[in-house]
């Protein structure tokens, strides 16, 4: 009977029950076929626990020793995508112990890099549900932001344009068969905590049901809802359709007029108003630090007037007239619709310490998170609710599959998360950020507000430090490699470069055929365009 009880014991480690399907007439053969169920579940348990029917051919039933886990993914863009394939990596997940769904709002997959166009109905929607402009490229080399296991074609251009994305996310969903975990059209309403389990209430075309689950991963990313500055007159300007957010812009539409005011300095402001430049309008550029960026800089926007007029004035005391047109590029709100309010609460956490009990929405950071993930709250386990891709300013695909593995650690073993240690760093951080503001002295706002803004900002090298503690908190091996530190602090020179390359002529015959040799031969590409763009000295500020 040893051989018997070994066998069940170690079948019970992957936790799985074996029934016997047929008559057997001795133990032996009971033992013989749980053997083979052990021999194969030891690996990867794909055959016997992959599908319902998997022990079919050793004549037995696999049946869940435990409760199968179910994990709710809201979104299917980049981060939600990222979360799918790392559970359906898991040992968990191939012995049927968790079962993940996604609900996605919109048809495809893609989130951000699904465009619409001013023809669709969800581009009138009162925040449109991308901001993708035409013209849009990656800011991003992709060998920088492409997730670790899954690359971009060969010859592909360095900065692809948006599409090449969506075509990259198409294809990872399809080369990870990621779709039959997908329900597209489906739009979640409403998520609330129920212990032990999270209730989720979604409505689609059918009627609106409701799923609990023991994981609620939230992926929904955050550039849907436009953010506007406080300034004095900015609703007359919207009223009289003389003013909009960048979310809205997708090309130099003629209704725009001739004489354009941008506001905002980031990705989009400088796409957007090099576009209209090249269409021929006169384009004026609100930025925080405008010296030496030519005549057509202006600082900060601090009032518009009449908008019959076009009549502007910015904190220098300086006016413009004769304005046609304003669009704002100031960036976007975090948006959880779907939470009740005493689940996320929609405003500013206090100053700290002591921690909060609840979890705060100032629409500039949720706080407070542990890892920049886990609700450090007292109302529903924080292992049981995670937030990713709420970092800006950072390389998005690997970070967020680098979250996920964190998320599923601290799911399977929540006491791998150290609460006390990570209310520590918490406060740690919001000392550090407050020492910085009180030394800059120059930033706008309360000092809750502006730590708030700064709070998921993470300087150039602080995101791959945190992305190698991330692995290592998941027990996984991945960490950051020296290349992409370096490639990313010459990100601007490095785009600079190809866009001289692209005027030239020169672009695609330098990325055909890279790739076929692996990932190596974009780095080694990358390097020789940074030293060329040394050699010739483009290191230097754009001229507006």
């Amino acid at each position: 009977m040893k051989p018997l009880v070994a066998a069940v014991e170690l079948v019970n480690i992957v936790g799985l029950r074996v029934k016997a399907a047929v008559a057997v007439p001795d133990v032996e053969t009971v033992v013989e076929r749980a053997v083979a169920v052990v021999a194969i579940t030891e690996g990867a348990a794909a055959e016997c626990v992959g599908s319902p029917h998997g022990g079919a051919k050793f004549g037995i039933l696999l049946e869940p020793l435990f409760d199968q886990k179910q994990i709710c993914i809201v979104g299917a863009g980049p981060a939600g995508l990222a979360a799918l394939k790392v559970i359906l990596d898991t040992p968990q997940y191939k012995a049927g112990l968790w079962k993940p769904t996604v609900f996605e709002a919109r048809q495809n997959v893609g989130g951000i890099w699904l465009p619409t166009s001013a023809d669709d109905d969800e581009y009138q929607d009162s925040s449109p549900t991308t901001p993708l402009y035409d013209c849009l490229t990656t800011n991003l080399a992709h060998p920088s932001m492409a997730y670790t296991d899954f690359f971009f074609p060969p010859s592909t251009p360095l900065f692809p344009p948006a599409s090449t994305v969506l075509t990259y996310l198409n294809s990872y969903a399809d080369h990870f068969h990621l779709r039959p975990y997908i329900h597209f059209n489906t739009t979640v309403t409403n998520i609330d905590y129920q212990s032990p389990k999270w209730i989720v209430q979604t409505s689609s075309p059918a009627p609106s049901s409701l799923a609990k689950f023991d994981l609620v991963i939230i992926c929904n990313g955050h550039y849907k809802v436009p953010r506007y500055p406080n300034i004095p007159g900015l609703g007359a300007w919207l009223n009289t359709h003389k003013a909009t957010h960048a979310a809205w812009y997708r090309n130099p539409s003629s209704t725009l007029g001739n004489t354009i005011l941008v506001v905002g300095g980031g990705p989009s402001g400088q796409d957007i108003s090099n576009e209209l430049r090249l269409s021929g309008r006169t384009v004026f550029q609100s930025v925080s630090s405008p010296e030496g960026l030519g005549p057509h800089a202006r600082g900060r926007l601090s009032q518009l007037n009449d908008p019959s007029k076009g009549e502007v004035t910015f904190s220098d005391g300086s006016a413009l007239s004769n304005i046609d047109y304003c669009i704002f590029a100031t960036g976007y709100e975090f948006s959880f619709p779907f939470f009740p309010p005493h689940v996320l609460q929609p405003s500013v956490s206090n100053p700290i310490p002591p921690l909060p009990i609840n979890l705060h929405n100032s629409t500039y950071n949720i706080f407070p998170l542990a890892k920049h993930i886990f609700p450090l709250q007292t109302a529903f386990p924080p292992t049981s609710l995670a937030f990713l891709g709420l970092l800006i300013r950072v390389a998005p695909f690997p970070l967020v599959e680098a979250q996920a593995k964190a998320v599923l650690a601290a799911f399977s073993n929540p006491e791998k998360l150290d609460q006390i240690g990570e209310a520590v760093d918490i406060m740690n951080r919001y000392q550090d950020l407050r020492t910085r503001l009180w030394a800059s002295n120059s930033a706008p706002g309360g000092e809750e507000i502006q730590i708030a803004k700064w709070w998921h900002r993470f300087e150039p090298l602080e995101q791959f430090e945190y992305r190698d503690q991330i692995c290592a908190f998941a027990g996984d091996e991945t960490r950051v490699e020296s290349w992409e530190v370096e490639i990313y602090l010459k990100k601007n020179l490095l785009r600079k470069v190809c866009n001289a390359l692209v005027k030239t002529g020169e672009a695609e015959q330098c990325v055909r055929g890279v790739g076929h040799g692996g990932k190596y031969e974009w780095v080694e590409l990358m390097r020789w365009m940074v030293k060329k763009g040394e050699e010739e000295d483009l290191e230097g500020k754009p001229r507006l």
